[in-house]
């Protein structure tokens, strides 16, 4: 399970390395893609083909469905760690996420998710003001902390 908050960098070259607690669940190869809320989904193989699973069950005549399928799986690629444990992302990845040098790195149970210092502050600060709402809701999915 990846959990906790982690601030790293990016180079010029797009290297960032992977926090050390997260480098094991990852394994040595693991896909990174598109997120939601502009961010990186970084999933270990296992969760990947997990997920893969479901979108391919999604109904093809749906456009939503396709759509959604194209995003996940068009912007998805396998990525390595290197002898530095650094992760090398692609142009396309970085411009995705509006990666800078700051960047922050966050266990989100099954996934690990990569955001842009300015992109995370902003959003943390407006989902800590809703909390209590969102918690609210939850309980529609037999949640209960």
């Amino acid at each position: 399970m990846f959990m906790g908050e982690y601030q790293h960098s990016i180079d010029d070259k797009g290297r960032m390395i992977v926090p050390a607690k997260f480098r094991e669940s990852l394994g040595t190869s693991f896909i990174v893609t598109r997120g939601l809320d502009q961010c990186l989904f970084v999933y270990p193989m296992e969760e990947w083909s997990v997920l893969e699973q479901k979108l391919k069950a999604l109904p093809l005549m749906k456009s939503d469905a396709r759509a959604f399928t194209r995003f996940f799986f068009s912007g998805a690629t396998e990525c390595e760690l290197d002898k530095q444990g650094r992760m090398n992302l692609p142009n396309n990845l970085i411009e995705h996420a509006k990666l800078e040098k700051d960047c922050i790195v966050i266990g989100v149970s099954n996934r690990v998710e990569i955001w842009s210092k300015q992109m995370w502050e902003t959003y943390s600060l407006q989902s800590e003001e809703s909390f209590n709402e969102i918690a609210e809701k939850l309980v529609d999915f037999n949640f209960d902390l």
